[in-house]
């Protein structure tokens, strides 16, 4: 599915109109490619006084080939270590520092603000007040620039380097205005960050075509051996899935109460277990609640939600390799709910009380839960979507456009990296920062 929209505006007339009438105007995005620089220009990094970060995040820098230095016309990103502000009055901190440089930004830039997780004493009020700047940042920027909060716990400063990568590249273009945590857990460097999965074995669900298909080419394109599963009758899809990536494919009905056990022995037989399990199989049966059928609801809830705790927990009996990773794919669905999709909805914001729920039992095995909430990304399911609610969805946020299947992946592919042990229990939007639920 394109969008013609989109290509019009960037047409000769489409600029003239758009201009003239103030209509949204969306400006092509970066998306990663292997060899391409880290940023469109340089990173100016600052630091509130007292801040415990700018030399770990100098250092990140250094090592991803980001050039860092003191002031710059255009610059690629724009870093703040804000963990030193202890109260309301050095807040303005924040304001001496964007004011100057922020017009300046470079089309598809980064702003990164790093704080000090809230743990509710008095000196983390101006911290959780970080979260009103970089969102509403985040609505002011313009021609593909993001802004992103990271709340790094004390303690927690070594494990930045992923997710500074994952926010600073092209990989995260269409997460926006959001707020990520990190605590402590088993880190792991690459050898290789372009391969940073190497040695990897990986599950996909749903990956027979749409997002589950990207999926397992980002997971594949960064190392790991991707089996990818779906129901029988996607099989000819799923091979092709399969063959594509160079991993394996798995015909198999997760809803069936035998499926947990099917998968605990066929990871443990071919592979000695799973290092990452990625929750994507997920279905649509939209009516408004007084039109929806029992088995409308019951089919959405056990494929989105129920069956995926019944492979958890068979998972986590040992199938599971030390520090493996679980990701769940929400939806903003999930967090603003959605006219006709009460089941759908429901099942979605479930996968992030799953995530809240185990994220401290995987943490307990050195591992990692998480979650992404896409908003709308062009697929098969999207484009089914009457007109003027397409556009709708498309327009409503600060992109001014849809997502991309691979801008989930890239997402999954961060919080898979033996590198993100320290992203433990969080649910981040890619949706463009959509003002659904904003």
């Amino acid at each position: 599915m394109t969008d013609g929209y989109s290509r019009f505006a960037r047409s000769g007339p489409g600029k003239f109109l758009v201009k003239r009438l103030g209509l949204p105007n969306p400006t092509p995005l970066l998306r990663y490619r292997p060899g391409q620089s880290a940023l469109p220009g340089p990173a100016v990094v600052g630091s509130a006084k007292g801040g415990r970060l700018e030399e770990q995040v100098r250092k990140v820098l250094g090592q991803s080939g980001v050039e860092v230095i003191d002031t710059a016309d255009r610059p690629g990103a724009l870093v703040f270590d804000a963990t030193g502000i202890d109260s309301p009055e050095r807040l303005r901190e924040l304001y001496d520092f964007f004011h100057p440089r922020i017009r300046g930004i470079a089309p598809s830039g980064r702003v990164v603000v790093l704080g000090t997780t809230p743990d509710g004493s008095k000196e983390s009020i101006p911290q959780r007040a970080l979260e009103g700047f970089t969102r509403s940042l985040g609505k002011e920027l313009k021609r593909g620039a993001t802004s992103q909060l990271v709340y790094v716990a004390p303690g927690a400063e070594d494990n930045i380097e992923s997710t500074l990568r994952f926010l600073l590249s092209a990989k995260s273009t269409y997460v926006d205005g959001q707020v990520i945590r990190i605590g402590a857990g088993s880190v792991t460097r690459p050898d290789n960050w372009l391969t940073p999965l190497d040695g990897k074995v990986a599950l996909v669900t749903g990956a027979s075509r749409g997002i589950g298909a990207s999926i397992a080419d980002v997971l594949a394109r960064d190392g790991a051996h991707v089996v990818v599963l779906d129901i029988p009758a996607q099989g000819e899809e799923l091979s092709a899935v399969a063959n594509r990536v160079g991993g394996s494919a798995l015909q198999l009905d997760i809803t069936a109460p035998e499926a947990p056990a099917q998968l605990a022995e066929y990871f443990k037989t071919r592979h000695g277990g799973v290092d990452i399990v990625v929750h994507n199989a997920g279905i649509t049966r939209d009516k408004t609640i007084a039109n929806m059928t029992d088995a409308q609801w019951d089919s959405v809830l056990s494929v989105n939600l129920a069956c995926q705790l019944r492979i958890n927990d068979v998972l986590l009996a040992g199938t599971l390799k030390p520090g493996g990773r679980i990701v769940g794919v929400s939806s903003i669905a999930g967090i603003a709910g959605n006219v006709g999709q009460t089941n759908y909805s429901t099942s979605k914001a479930g996968v992030i009380g799953m995530v809240n729920t185990y994220a401290p039992l995987l943490a307990e095995k050195g591992g990692t839960i998480n979650a992404v909430a896409p908003g709308f990304i062009e697929t098969k399911m999207t484009a089914a979507v009457p007109l003027f609610i397409r556009e709708a969805g498309r327009r409503m946020n600060s992109m001014s456009q849809s997502g991309l299947p691979v801008d989930v992946a890239e997402a999954i592919a961060w919080y898979a990296s033996p590198a993100s042990g320290g992203v433990n229990g969080n649910v981040v939007r890619v949706c463009g920062q959509s003002l659904i639920g904003a």
